[in-house]
Parts: C-alpha cells; sequence; structure tokens
C-alpha cells in the first residue's frame, strides 16, 4: 500500500501537481497526484525522496502524500521552531527569538510595522534622523 522512491519530473502546471516517480524494484509511475498541505505547495527537486500510498494496494494510480530532501533540509531547529526553505538557501525561520529571513526579499503592496525598522543598525523607521537637513527639494545627509 505504501511505496518510498525518488521524484524523477515535476509537472507543476495542473492545478493539482503530478510527479513521476521511481519506485523500488526499478517500477516507475508516471502523474503520480501530489497531495499538499492547504496554503503550503512547493516543487521538489529532482531526486527527492517520496512516499507514494496506494489505495487499496491499486498500483494504477498512486498518491504522493509527502516529499522530502535531506540535501537541503535545515537541521537543528529548538523545539516547537519551524521553517521553510528551499534548495537555494532561502529560508524563514521562525525561531524562540523572532523571524529570521535569509536571502533577497521583495514586498509587494504595503509595510506596515509597529517597533523599529532597522538597516544595518540604524533606525530607518519615523523616529530616525539625517544630517545636512535644510528646507527645500535637497537630499538629505546620511542617517545618524
Amino acid at each position: 500500500m505504501l511505496a518510498r522512491g525518488a521524484v524523477t519530473l515535476v509537472n507543476a502546471a495542473g492545478k493539482l501537481q503530478t510527479l513521476q516517480v521511481s519506485l523500488l524494484a526499478d517500477e516507475s509511475k508516471d502523474t503520480v497526484d501530489h497531495l499538499e498541505p492547504y496554503g503550503f505547495t512547493s516543487n521538489p527537486p529532482i531526486g527527492a525522496e517520496v512516499l507514494v500510498c496506494f489505495i487499496e494496494g491499486d498500483r494504477s494510480h498512486g498518491v504522493a502524500i509527502a516529499a522530502a530532501d535531506r540535501r537541503y533540509r535545515i537541521q537543528n531547529l529548538n523545539a516547537g521552531e519551524v521553517a521553510i526553505y528551499d534548495n537555494a538557501g532561502h529560508s524563514i525561520k521562525f525561531t524562540s527569538t523572532g523571524i529570521v529571513i535569509t536571502g533577497n526579499v521583495t514586498i509587494t503592496g504595503n509595510v506596515d510595522t509597529t517597533g523599529t525598522l532597522k538597516n544595518n543598525t540604524k533606525d530607518v523607521g519615523s523616529t530616525h534622523r539625517h544630517s545636512g537637513v535644510t528646507a527645500g527639494g535637497a537630499n538629505t545627509g546620511n542617517p545618524v
């Protein structure tokens, strides 16, 4: 009813992603539905491990219930911490001390903050100051 294998091809274009998988004993299955948790999606890299369920043992239509890749998995999280990551080294970690984002960030839309917003230890929020301020359309100096 369950088989372990590896991803050999991904079709992420449809409303439900499908995988081609290589299973034990040189068995290959095409168009295996990849069921993902609501609100989360990923395109597992070729070679990622997969667990395929065959309902009532019927090997004609498998359903991938998990895909994982130990090559890229973030290790050593503390109890209760969560991370989202990819194979390029980008990640969002929800740690016990706050949220840590690794990689470039593009934000579309408005950003509302509460607290202090810093860039390289400089306050860039509403209370920051600049040197060399002059009245009119001139540019200011660097933050102090």
